[in-house]
């Protein structure tokens, strides 16, 4: 990493709590957690959106959220969140399989025309060579109505902020999904 985590005892011990729920949830504290800690607030903010957007109520399903957190994280190279997020979709899923085929949705018969549209928009997002047309609103407005689309839109945004941060710090895997993934396709 490019920049170190502190000591446990270091943080505020307001964020302990986070720390402890993180180490029964996946077994270990994330390493990213500990380096958004370093600047608490910033942690704090964070959080806070995530948990918002991965909530049990939302409009999108738990499937079609993992499979938008690891297509950008593949996208950003970012080995932490293919990592993570790889382990959460196969959970989710109950399979490898999506998480084997994700690089190759447009052409794989595992994804159906709703996953293929919002891999569609999530390309479009994240690739900055592209960008998201009518034609793709429309397509995307078959399967959700605006509020939705303006949730898949926050989650595609929180994902590159969080698979760009990171990648450029150089985050690590921490060894949560054993299959091979690929990236960038």
């Amino acid at each position: 990493m490019r920049v170190s985590a502190k000591k446990l005892s270091d943080y505020p011990w307001i964020l302990r709590p986070f720390f402890w729920n993180q180490k029964r949830k996946y077994g270990a504290i994330l390493q990213p957690a500990l380096l958004w800690a370093r600047v608490p607030r910033l942690f704090g903010a964070v959080a806070v959106l995530y948990g918002v957007l991965d909530r049990k109520s939302s409009p999108l399903s738990p499937i079609l959220r993992s499979l938008v957190t690891v297509r950008v994280s593949q996208i950003n190279w970012c080995n932490f969140c293919v990592d993570l997020n790889s382990a959460t979709l196969a959970k989710r899923s109950g399979s490898t399989e999506k998480v084997e085929q994700l690089s190759q949705w447009r052409t794989s018969e595992l994804f159906d025309d709703k996953e293929k549209v919002v891999l569609e928009y999530a390309e479009a997002i994240t690739y900055s060579d592209r960008q998201v047309t009518d034609e793709l609103m429309l397509k995307l407005s078959r399967f959700f109505d605006q509020d939705g689309i303006v949730e898949l839109t926050g989650l595609i945004a929180f994902q590159n902020l969080s698979s760009k941060f990171n990648s450029a710090l150089d985050v690590p895997a921490q060894g949560f999904c054993k299959t091979p993934h690929e990236h960038r396709q």
